[in-house]
C-alpha cells in the first residue's frame, strides 16, 4: 500500500473559547501537578500560575510554550493553548502530499518495505492506516472487501468480528491491550474522533473464550511469553505469533509528523520467522 495523504484531521477538543486559564488548569490537574510544582518546572512562581489560571494575568507566548512543554501537552493541543491565549499557532500542520513532505513519505515507505517479510504499517492519530507493507496485506487475506475500503483503520480491522478478530487466538488479552492503549491516548490528546473509535470497537462482540485457552484443563495450548504480550493469529492453517512495537518521531515540529506512528511486528518464535521468510522467498 502507498501513503494516502487525504486524511481528516483529529480535531482538538480544547476550544479556544474556553480561555487559556481553564485549559491550563485542566492539563495541570490531568498531570497531577500542583501550581507550585508546575511553577518550579517552568521557572515561574505559584502566584503567577494562579493568576494565569484565573485570568488575572496573561502569559507571554514563550510562557505558554514552556508550560505546555513541561505538561507534556501534545503538539496539536499546544496550538490550541496558544490560540486560547491570543497567539497564533506555533506548529504547522503540513499535508502529507505537500512537496516538503516528500522525503518523509519516501523514508517511511522505505522503512516498512525494508522490514519485510515481517508486518509493518504507519498510522495517524486515529489509527487510520497511511501505508502498510506486504506483511500486513498477507495478514489481511480473507478480510471482507467492505472492511478494506479506504481509509483503512487498524483498530477496526483488528477487532471487528469480520476482520482479524476471529483468527486472533488470544483475542481477549490482545483486545484489552489495544483498548488500554487507546484509553491512554484519549487521556493525552482529548480527541473526540479517537473516543468515538474507542466506543465503536469496544462494543464489538467477544467470543466466550479464546481459542488459545480452549483446552480440556483450561491451560494455554501454546507457549506463554512472559517478556511481552504477543498477538497470536491463525493464517492459512498455521499459528503465527508476533510482538508489536510502536515508534514515533523525536521532538516533532509539525502536527502531522507528531501524530504519525510506525508499528512493527516482530516474530515471537522461530516457527513464525521461518514461515514468513519462506513466504518472502
Amino acid at each position: 500500500m502507498s501513503i494516502d495523504p487525504s486524511r481528516p484531521v483529529a480535531v482538538s477538543t480544547a476550544a479556544a473559547g474556553n480561555g487559556f486559564g481553564p485549559l491550563l488548569r485542566g492539563w495541570r490537574e490531568q498531570r497531577r501537578l500542583s501550581q507550585l510544582e508546575l511553577a518550579l518546572r517552568a521557572n515561574s512562581s505559584a502566584r503567577h500560575i494562579s493568576f494565569v489560571e484565573t485570568g488575572r494575568s496573561r502569559p507571554s507566548e514563550e510562557m505558554v510554550l514552556r508550560l505546555a512543554e513541561h505538561l507534556d501537552v501534545p503538539v496539536r493541543e499546544r496550538n490550541a493553548l496558544l490560540l486560547a491565549a491570543g497567539y497564533a499557532p506555533h506548529y504547522p500542520e503540513t499535508p502529507l502530499d505537500d512537496p516538503s513532505m516528500d522525503a518523509l513519505r519516501e523514508g517511511l515507505e522505505r522503512l516498512i518495505q525494508g522490514y519485510e517479510p515481517y508486518p509493518a504499517l504507519v498510522v495517524d492519530a486515529t489509527y487510520d492506516v497511511l501505508v502498510a507493507n506486504r506483511g500486513i496485506t498477507m495478514l489481511l487475506d480473507g478480510v471482507p472487501d467492505r472492511l478494506l475500503v479506504p481509509p483503512l483503520n487498524a483498530m477496526r480491522l483488528t477487532l471487528h468480528p469480520e476482520g482479524l478478530a476471529p483468527r486472533i487466538r488470544n483475542l481477549r488479552a490482545w483486545r484489552d491491550h489495544l483498548l488500554a492503549q487507546m484509553d491512554r491516548q484519549i487521556a493525552l490528546r482529548r480527541s473526540e474522533p479517537l473516543r468515538a473509535l474507542y466506543e465503536e470497537v469496544a462494543a464489538y462482540p467477544m467470543p466466550d473464550r479464546d481459542a488459545e485457552t480452549d483446552t480440556a484443563d483450561g491451560e494455554p495450548s501454546g507457549p506463554v511469553h512472559h517478556f511481552a504480550l504477543p498477538m497470536v493469529i491463525e493464517h492459512e492453517g498455521r499459528v503465527l505469533s508476533f510482538l508489536s512495537s510502536i515508534s514515533t518521531f523525536n521532538t516533532p515540529m509539525d502536527v502531522t509528523v507528531a501524530e504519525l506512528a510506525v508499528e512493527t511486528f516482530l516474530p515471537a518464535d522461530p516457527a513464525t520467522a521461518k514461515y514468513l521468510h519462506g513466504m518472502g522467498a
